[in-house]
């Protein structure tokens, strides 16, 4: 892990269309100064359900960000351990400052027998006009997203976190 983390504690900072979507308190299980890897429980007080995967208050993330790609993936496990599946994040490369890690996103979701394979959160990504104010941050936004969906859907998403 790197020294820069001291405590091994970070705050994640999650921005869409520049503001604050969610905070919350991780452990920092690893840095290698190019993929930091923390730990967090559901960050919610409630049930979030999705229809097609709940998270719920006891259920554990394993999340991994790149400080060089342009997504984060979320391993969710059940408080029993179960896996649930994985949720990634479509984001500009990971920020760190200060004990904070700060990424944007746009998401998918992968379940735990790779069956369903969901796009989420396009139209927000469209209304968000980042194709006019960023265009190349909309390329690779949109690259990494069909790159990460083409991989779950041949059964090789799991390798993004060896």
């Amino acid at each position: 892990m790197s020294a820069r983390w001291g405590d091994s504690r970070v705050d994640v900072t999650l921005v869409k269309a520049g503001r604050t979507k969610i905070r919350y308190p991780a452990v920092v299980v690893a840095d290698d100064g190019t993929r930091i890897t923390v730990r967090a429980p559901w960050a919610g007080d409630d049930v979030k359900d999705f229809g097609f995967v709940r998270f719920a208050p006891g259920d554990v993330f394993t999340e991994y960000y790149w400080r060089d790609r342009w997504y984060a993936v979320k391993e969710v496990r059940a408080g029993d351990g179960t896996l649930k599946g994985w949720y990634t994040d479509i984001t500009r490369p990971a920020r760190v400052s200060g004990g904070e890690l700060v990424v944007e996103d746009l998401d998918l979701w992968v379940s735990a027998d790779g069956a369903l394979v969901v796009r989420l959160d396009e139209d927000e990504f469209a209304a968000s006009g980042l194709t006019e104010r960023d265009p190349r941050a909309a390329e690779e936004a949109e690259t990494a997203l069909d790159a990460l969906e083409l991989l779950a859907r041949q059964g090789r998403f799991t390798r993004l976190l060896d």
